[in-house]
């Protein structure tokens, strides 16, 4: 009973290091949005490719938070919060242990992304590489200004949505400027997590890009980027990158989403910014307006099934 009592510890540890609960609200919708911005243009039908493709997507950010965990559990044992959130540092999860899951996640996670093709499989090694080097104490892009915010917006973001589009589609074109726009929003979030984390890191004596640029500019690049990335949709948009009728869910999604206004950030600090209290609004449109999309998709492919019956 006590080894079955342990085991069962262990497994939850290994869940808590995903960090799951982070990343799966934004890791589906952007793999699916790639998936049908490919399958669109040329009336291709969505297969369970796509469901592979977001389950190794989902995988790879896990390997990313799993990592990440790991190589900061001596640090994250200075900070008793950080400590108890840490199932490394907290003693749930030992650090041989952890390499092992990570093993076996990446294993698995290459798996999935082979079943998406080639194109697909390049993608799926990219982010993990990166995935893997943000963290790594070696190499650590995360401890240096620019590749902090350049590695973390492409392993969880643009290259997430390319993972999904190379399943039907090598040749982006115009949706370029869709995964360009995810990727500088995904800037804007590692740059408002900086700036919300600013005093914490420059006590600590860190030498990341909110670091080095001062408050003021970072929070002057962070609209900044804000703005290109609404350029970079609004110029998709114009160029019939999605259907017409996705506007009715887009402004159902927003209606919807009104209440849900809050003076917490995504993560559930309190907002440094008026953005931060639009993050979770901002989530929950995305994800609504995509998802009516992928289910009307998905209606009209099965349409001639359900009328067999």
């Amino acid at each position: 009973m006590r080894k079955i009592r342990e085991f069962k510890n262990h497994v939850r540890g290994i869940i808590r290091l995903t960090r799951w609960k982070e990343f799966v609200p934004f890791v589906v919708p952007l793999t699916a949005l790639g998936g049908l911005l490919a399958a669109r243009p040329h009336g291709l039908l969505l297969d369970w490719r796509l469901a592979a493709v977001i389950a190794a997507n989902i995988l790879a950010v896990a390997y990313a938070f799993m990592i990440n965990d790991i190589e900061d559990a001596p640090d994250d044992a200075r900070d008793p919060d950080r400590a108890a959130r840490n199932p490394v540092t907290s003693g749930q999860v030992g650090v041989r242990m952890g390499y092992a899951a990570c093993r076996l996640v990446a294993g698995v996670t290459l798996i999935f992304y082979a079943i998406g093709g080639l194109s697909v499989f390049g993608v799926g090694v990219a982010t993990l590489l990166l995935s893997h080097l943000y963290s790594w104490r070696p190499v650590r892009l995360k401890a240096w200004p620019v590749t902090d915010i350049i590695s973390h917006s492409l392993m969880l973001s643009g290259l997430l949505l390319l993972a999904g589009y190379f399943i039907y589609d090598n040749n982006p074109s115009i949706v370029w400027f869709v995964a360009a726009s995810a990727t500088l929003f995904s800037v804007y979030g590692q740059l408002y997590n900086q700036l919300r984390d600013y005093d914490m890191d420059k006590a600590a004596g860190l030498f990341n890009t909110a670091i080095v640029l001062g408050e003021q500019n970072t929070r002057r690049l962070m609209y900044l980027t804000i703005g290109i990335s609404a350029a970079c949709m609004l110029y998709a948009i114009s160029q019939n990158a999605f259907p017409i009728g996705l506007a009715v869910a887009l402004i159902a999604s927003t209606v919807i989403s009104i209440p849900f206004k809050s003076n917490v950030d995504m993560r559930g600090g309190q907002a440094v910014d008026i953005s931060g209290t639009l993050q979770i609004q901002g989530l929950i449109v995305m994800n609504l307006t995509i998802a009516a999309w992928l289910m009307w998709v998905l209606v009209e492919q099965n349409a001639p099934l359900f009328s067999m019956f």
